[in-house]
């Protein structure tokens, strides 16, 4: 089995929201979380449009800056950028890159800050 299966399966089976977007700002690929999460705004059917239409242009500029940040040096892989506090959450915009370290993409991390309510090894259907 290829590894792109299993890196495939580790964004589905993900309970966190992740929206990965191509260098032009289109939205190639969500998990079932942002899916869900995104119904409201179209969920599934956002894939193929511009994330830059779901922002206002103040966050346009902040996502167009962090492009430019991570396509000016390898190194630069990951900006916080936002602190939900009403969802114990820090969002991050990560790079994607290529086996040759070449920017290709980015999405969007969201890093939950809650502790776990589930028993240990809780296996119960």
């Amino acid at each position: 089995m290829e590894l792109a299966t299993y890196f495939w399966s580790v964004l589905q089976q993900d309970r966190a929201a992740v929206v990965i977007c191509n260098l032009q700002h289109e939205i190639i690929y969500m998990n079932p979380a942002a899916v869900q999460r995104y119904a409201k705004r179209g969920g599934e059917q956002l894939i193929g449009r511009s994330l830059l239409d779901c922002h206002p242009p103040a966050a346009n500029r902040r996502i167009e800056q962090v492009l430019a940040w991570f396509a000016a040096s390898p190194q630069h892989n990951q900006v916080y950028t936002f602190r939900n506090e009403q969802e114990n959450k820090d969002v991050y915009m990560v790079a994607l890159r290529d086996e040759a370290g070449r920017l290709i993409g980015y999405y969007e991390k969201h890093e939950y800050r809650d502790l776990e309510q589930a028993p240990l090894y809780d296996m119960a259907d």
